[in-house]
């Protein structure tokens, strides 16, 4: 049997890899914050790494690419592409280290981000590189200390395993494709994208998803209340924690009543793992409308469709050879798709059997493992 302290330290591991601190006693996310925020640093070492490549290739600190790229500026499309991929999943591979591995990792990726502000920040004053990163790396650190960057090391991690049954998913978002064809093909659609605002675009989105991300929540909060109360314990449950950290740690017979922060920790987790799941999908989705915006539309018909639109869009302060009303039709049929498919999850029973349901019972294994967690550390 493993001693009591290595034991606690693998359950509240446990915890965090599902993006639950608010489970955990008082004072135990403090501890070896060095090592637990190695994946972030990592992640955002990898940032800078990219950012310094693209700086000693093109001399610039920004990506700005008019017109039909060159050899050059093809290779750095290339690099934008694959930056926040390869910093999830140097990360997540980070996240599966151990401890000692980790310390070094954090003190390495450290070092890179320093040297990003020397050679390769966001802007060409050494004085502001310099304070954003050390702004970024102490965010990193108070983000672990609380528990918030388990929840978003959880997200990442769900997000790169949504994408391996993305395939499933897409089946599902089908009708709502092949209608937004539609839209997509829709000449005032067109010009109203080419014409609005990117931050009155914006606004239109946040408000579309948060109507959805209601609907989601609310129902999501209906299906998890039954489980969350003292009573809904079941002897069965137990069975489930064989070969976990909680195996051998004491039970209770009736649930101890959840916290207002750990019921609100295990909804929002519940909750975000439906909405980073078609979320997920409605980005796929929206990845495929721009491909094929970028493969149909021509100059002359992007001309007619948005009255001489500019064949450049700015995304995330780039300037990218990729027409502006396609970049802002793409981002509206993203939202769309996703509205579509939070009212599938809430509604379509297959879906819920088959994608929503699991997550619930996960939830309950979680409820009883943070049960015995609570006895074993009760008097500590």
């Amino acid at each position: 049997m493993k001693p009591a302290s290595a034991q606690r330290l693998e359950a509240e591991r446990w915890f965090l890899e599902r993006g639950l601190p608010a489970v955990l006693r008082p004072g135990s996310l403090a501890r070896r914050v060095w090592t637990r925020s190695a994946p972030a640093l990592a992640a955002f070492a990898t940032a800078m790494a990219f950012s310094i490549l693209v700086v000693k290739i093109t001399g610039k600190h920004t990506v700005d690419i008019n017109g039909a790229p060159t050899r050059t500026e093809w290779f750095v499309l290339a690099v934008v592409v694959l930056l926040l991929p390869s910093a999830s999943v140097v990360g997540w591979l980070v996240s599966r280290t151990e401890d000692r591995v980790r310390a070094g990792v954090s003190a390495v990726a450290i070092a890179v981000a320093a040297a990003g502000a020397v050679f390769g920040g966001p802007s060409a004053s050494l004085a502001v590189d310099a304070i954003v990163e050390v702004v970024i790396v102490v965010v990193i650190f108070g983000c672990t200390a609380t528990g918030i960057g388990a929840i978003l090391g959880w997200a990442v991690r769900m997000t790169l395993t949504n994408l391996a049954s993305v395939g499933n998913l897409l089946l599902g978002a089908l009708p709502v494709m092949l209608l937004t064809v539609l839209v997509f093909f829709n000449g005032p659609v067109w010009t109203m994208a080419a014409t609005v605002s990117r931050g009155r675009l914006w606004l239109g989105l946040w408000f579309l998803l948060t109507v959805a991300v209601t609907f989601l929540a609310s129902s999501t909060l209906g299906r998890v209340r039954p489980i969350l109360q003292p009573e809904a314990k079941q002897p069965e449950d137990a069975q489930q924690l064989i070969g976990t950290p909680f195996e051998s740690m004491p039970d209770r017979p009736r649930r101890v009543k959840l916290s207002k922060a750990e019921r609100a920790n295990v909804v929002f987790v519940l909750a975000l793992s439906q909405i980073v799941q078609l979320l997920t999908v409605s980005a796929v989705t929206g990845l495929l409308f721009l491909l094929l915006g970028l493969i149909l539309i021509s100059p002359d018909l992007l001309a007619k469709l948005t009255n001489g639109g500019s064949g450049d869009g700015q995304f995330l302060t780039m300037t990218l050879p990729i027409p502006q009303a396609l970049i802002q039709i793409t981002m509206f049929l993203t939202a769309l798709t996703f509205m579509y498919m939070a009212a599938r999850a809430v509604a379509d029973q297959d879906y819920r059997a088959q994608y929503v349901d699991p997550l619930i019972e996960d939830l309950r294994l979680t409820l009883v493992a943070r049960d015995r967690y609570r006895t074993a550390t009760a008097t500590t």
